[in-house]
């Protein structure tokens, strides 16, 4: 009884601090504050010194500050209107056209960006005026940039797999890993959504755009060369065991300072915007982190984790049975509240339960990811809705809509996820055991 008051007391508090508009991360903390003053003898001011301390100190998420500010200079550059010129000869006499650049270009900024807002804005302030002017139907155009730009978490390197693999205490480079594969599935099923409109409807088949000649198919993979030499570089530093995801971090900020200057694109002006962009953005992810911490281990000092893991594990449910249940609540979760929040928010009581259900933790961070994912294009609060409605003007229902079909997909890869573990865990097992 007493568990379940201060179940319904840490919900209520956390909504109302949420309603006011007060940071999630600084809700997190005082629902922590909360519930150690009311239920618990604790020391509560040293506690949460040490917490917040010693979390914001991680050697994990060194990375992290980095990885993002790749992505801010990049973002600057014009190396991203080299990857929409290099792609759409390569991409145009496909089923579908050019809006297969919205895939494979959010695809492959995802893997040096790390960031679903970051994909979402450099592939979309090039893709959108392109495509609109050659005539394609707004809805499969802002609905696969939309569920494309997605991609930003799966494919590493993935800021909200640094955040999980700290929370979580697993290694940040076996996720990496374990989500090239899912990456590229979910990838793939939107390339078949988009050749199943290209061949199967009126509108499609009008796409249909002359096939580019070989000497500007050879032109478009010039200008291909350095992003993807930047993601042979980080990732495969990674992969090979060459470099820890930190080091290999610093050598994406070193690339891309320098193919930035190389063409010519890197300011004074925004090498300061990229620094603060990073600094902005990595001071948000700390402060949820911090407060997620510190909420633990109120939640830790309460009971309340294991009472809820008895409560559940009492329901005899099976490890399927736990994973659609836990689907179903990300995607709920998703109305309200963005994917690495969901996820700080809830790992203190959710890992327990994965871990007593035996479900391997590499596994389950991709699958949170993925549905992470469903929650960025989730109506009302689907963050890359909101990003794409302030980039074409349209309404937020005509947008959702537009993506309702890749949020479809996405189910599908869960399914998929779920029925063929391997997908995430084969490329860590074989990898792991080489080195």
């Amino acid at each position: 009884m007493a568990e379940t008051s201060l179940a319904i007391l840490m919900i209520v508090a956390l909504l109302g601090l949420l309603a006011v508009g007060l940071w999630i991360g600084l809700a997190l903390m005082g629902v922590g504050f909360i519930s150690m003053i009311l239920f618990t003898s604790r020391p509560v001011g040293d506690a949460l010194a040490t917490t917040v301390w010693s979390h914001s100190a991680l050697w994990g998420l060194a990375s992290l500050p980095l990885f993002i500010w790749m992505g801010e200079i990049l973002f600057r550059s014009r190396l991203s209107e080299g990857l929409f010129s290099g792609l759409a000869p390569l991409m145009r006499r496909l089923p579908g056209g050019l809006i297969h650049v919205n895939i494979v270009g959010c695809a492959t900024f995802a893997a040096i960006s790390g960031s679903s807002a970051a994909t979402l804005a450099t592939i979309g302030k090039i893709t959108v005026p392109e495509l609109k002017k050659r005539g394609y139907p707004d809805r499969m155009a802002y609905g696969t940039l939309a569920g494309a730009s997605t991609l930003g978490l799966l494919i590493p390197p993935s800021i909200i797999m640094i955040v999980y693999g700290v929370t979580a205490q697993v290694s940040i480079t076996r996720l990496f890993m374990a989500g090239i594969f899912p990456g590229l599935m979910l990838g793939g099923l939107f390339v078949g959504y988009i050749v199943l409109w290209g061949m199967l409807t009126e509108e499609g088949r009008a796409m249909r755009e002359e096939r580019a000649t070989w000497g500007e198919k050879l032109r478009g993979v010039v200008r291909l060369t350095p992003v993807a030499g930047l993601i042979v570089v980080v990732i495969g530093s990674i992969y090979s065991g060459l470099a820890s995801p930190t080091e290999a971090a610093v050598l994406g900020v070193l690339g891309a300072l320098f193919l930035s200057t190389a063409e010519r694109s890197l300011t004074w002006t925004s090498f300061i915007e990229g620094l603060m962009g990073a600094t902005k953005t990595t001071s948000m992810i700390m402060l949820l982190v911090a407060g997620s911490a510190f909420l633990t281990l109120a939640m830790g000092f309460t009971g309340l984790p294991r009472e809820l893991a008895e409560w559940i594990g009492g329901m005899n449910l099976t490890p399927w049975m736990l994973i659609a249940a836990l689907t179903l609540f990300y995607v709920i979760l998703g109305f309200f509240l963005d994917g690495i929040s969901s996820i700080v928010l809830t790992m203190a009581v959710v890992e327990p339960l994965v871990r007593g259900a035996g479900i391997d933790m590499i596994w389950f961070g991709i699958f949170v990811v993925l549905v992470a994912e469903m929650a960025m294009i989730t109506p009302p609060v689907g963050f890359n809705l909101f990003l794409v409605q302030s980039m074409t003007g349209r309404d937020l229902g005509f947008i959702a809509r537009a993506a309702l079909p890749m949020f479809v997909l996405m189910v599908f890869g869960v399914i998929l996820l779920t029925v063929f573990p391997g997908l995430a865990l084969w490329l860590p097992e074989v990898l792991t055991a080489r080195n």
